[in-house]
């Protein structure tokens, strides 16, 4: 923070820091503090010198003024008086060692006055410097802190960019060995390597093998069918793998390749389809694991190479659940009972009585509305045969109260008339 200072000749204003603020304030009380203390001991000499001067001269004066009336006396009367001169001496002597003990007094209360005032102002210069000093000692104290903050902060991101860095190259380099391998063998290879070495244990009544049927245009790279000893099949997987180097100009996403293995799969008729792939390595959704995306394409997965395996064993392991419902349909159709043309009459029928209901649901509807109309033009009518006798009883109360007063109330005219009416009503009466 900056302070102005204007210069007392010159009248300009400059600026200084708060040192130099604190360095100029120190000076200045320091000198004035000095001139102060000067000024009152001077003042205080001054002062003493004046008031002995004073007092001397005082008593000089009064003691020439008795001696001469003193004088006088003993030119008049120096005999009978000598007595009483000596008595008017000591007592004068005595005044006069009274005055040089109330001076001594005085100096003494000056000299107190001017100690006790030196102290005052010795603690105030004390606690201005020990303010100071404390104002000093917090700004550095203050700095101090501020710059181990900034260096604990700069470390901390330090760290951090540190521990980007060495993530950043831990994953290219699981990506380069990854896709080097890959390229090397082919992602296919890689996937019916692993699972040839499964097949004999884990897959043993499985077909795993490449997809050659491209007649209808296109085709996966492997399907997967497992069947039980009986020969019902438990599941189906269309499988497709994609990779592609680091420096292919065109990047590939995993959703460009989704419509299509859904079209495979449904052409080969295989229940689920699962996308191995190696697209998108720094997307994290796809490197958390197995990535459902049924909700784009049914019953299909994106899984990254490590978990092709996993996919198979999960998915065989859900289909295991439903095999005996297989195994009892296929008992059934085994018997010669048509399920689907039963299933197709069931649903015939399930057709006609909700078209049936619909038609039924609207004619309904149609007459309910009917009869929510009617009920509104009669609650209309209702309400105009209300308004209509409300302004009838209206009219009626106004014609009650209606009088030749009222008439004739601010129409002097009419009032005569009718005065005049009255009248000759009076005398065809007495006649």
């Amino acid at each position: 923070m900056l302070n102005e200072i204007i210069c007392p000749n010159c009248k300009k204003a400059f600026k200084v820091d708060e040192a130099g603020f604190a360095e100029i304030l120190k000076q200045v009380r320091d000198h004035q503090f000095e001139e102060e203390l000067a000024k009152l001991h001077n003042r205080a000499e001054q002062d003493k010198q004046n008031a002995v001067k004073l007092a001397e001269a005082n008593l000089r004066q009064s003691l020439q003024n008795q001696l001469n009336a003193k004088d006088n006396e003993l030119n008049l009367l120096k005999a009978s008086h000598e007595a009483q001169l000596a008595q008017k001496l000591a007592q004068k002597e005595s005044e006069l060692t009274q005055l040089k003990a109330k001076i001594g007094q005085a100096e003494l209360e000056k000299k107190l006055s001017v100690t006790q005032a030196i102290q005052h102002l010795e603690k105030e210069r004390d606690s201005l410097q020990n303010t100071i000093k404390n104002k000093d000692l917090e700004k550095e104290l203050l700095s101090k802190a501020l710059q181990e903050k900034f260096a604990a902060e700069l470390n901390a991101k330090d760290n951090i960019i540190r521990l980007k860095d060495e993530e950043i190259e831990l994953r290219k380099d699981m990506k380069l060995k990854l896709s080097t391998k890959m390229l090397g063998e082919t992602l296919e290879q890689h996937c019916e390597t692993e699972f040839n070495k499964l097949r004999a244990t884990a897959f043993p009544n499985a077909y795993f093998e490449k997809d050659n049927d491209s007649s209808s245009g296109s085709k996966g790279d492997f399907i997967f069918r497992e069947t039980n000893h009986a020969g019902i099949e438990i599941v189906s997987i269309m499988f497709e793998m994609k990779n592609e180097a680091d420096l292919t100009a065109t990047k590939k996403r995993n959703e460009d390749f989704l419509k299509e293995l859904d079209k495979d799969r449904n052409e080969k008729k295989c229940e689920y389809a699962v996308l191995v792939s190696l697209l998108e390595l720094d997307n994290e959704l796809y490197n958390s694991g197995i990535v459902d995306v049924s909700h784009k394409y049914p019953k299909m997965y994106v899984v990254r190479p490590q978990f092709f395996i996993p996919i198979i064993t999960l998915l065989r392991n859900a289909a295991l659940n439903s095999v005996q419902y297989k195994h009892e349909l296929a008992l059934v159709r085994s018997q010669n009972i048509d399920i689907t043309n039963f299933e197709e009459k069931m649903n015939k029928f399930k057709e006609g009585f909700a078209r049936n209901y619909d038609l039924a649901s609207r004619k309904f509807k149609d007459a309910i509305d009917g009869i929510d109309k009617t009920i509104k033009e009669l609650e209309k009518t209702k309400a105009a045969l209300l308004s209509s006798e409300n302004n009838l009883r209206l009219a009626n109360e106004k014609t009650e109260d209606l009088t030749i007063k009222k008439l004739t109330h601010g129409n002097p005219t009419m009032k005569q008339k009718f005065e005049e009416l009255k009248g000759g009503a009076n005398i065809l009466g007495e006649e």
